[in-house]
């Protein structure tokens, strides 16, 4: 509970999925209404809420994943910070060459 009142934990994606699925029925209802009103309108009535059905969802998709992209971007982000972190508090063993062996002569013949 400490994680949600110091804003460590994000409500916000799960607030967007909401909002995508408001966006689909929505887009499902605009498109419906456009097709009652064709007997008024005409067929381009027909064509408008045809085209709202299909790309309506499909526009509000893409608009949902741009917002959330922001969120995986931090998550990604506090990843990197954690494992940069651990590294640096991990000993380091530094391993060092063996002395070198003096080189001897070799007898000449």
């Amino acid at each position: 509970m400490s994680d949600f009142f110091s804003f460590r934990t994000m409500i916000t994606p799960v607030i967007i999925q909401i909002l995508f699925w408001i966006g689909v029925v929505l887009s499902i209802i605009v498109g419906t209404g456009y097709l009652l009103m064709s007997s008024r309108y005409g067929n381009v009535s027909i064509a408008y809420g045809v085209l709202i059905i299909i790309f309506g969802p499909i526009v509000v998709r893409i608009y949902c994943e741009i917002l959330i992209i922001f969120f995986r971007i931090n998550e990604n982000l506090k990843e990197i910070k954690h494992t940069l972190d651990e590294r640096r508090a991990a000993p380091t063993i530094i391993q060092t060459a063996p002395p070198a062996q003096p080189v001897q002569p070799t007898p000449q013949e």
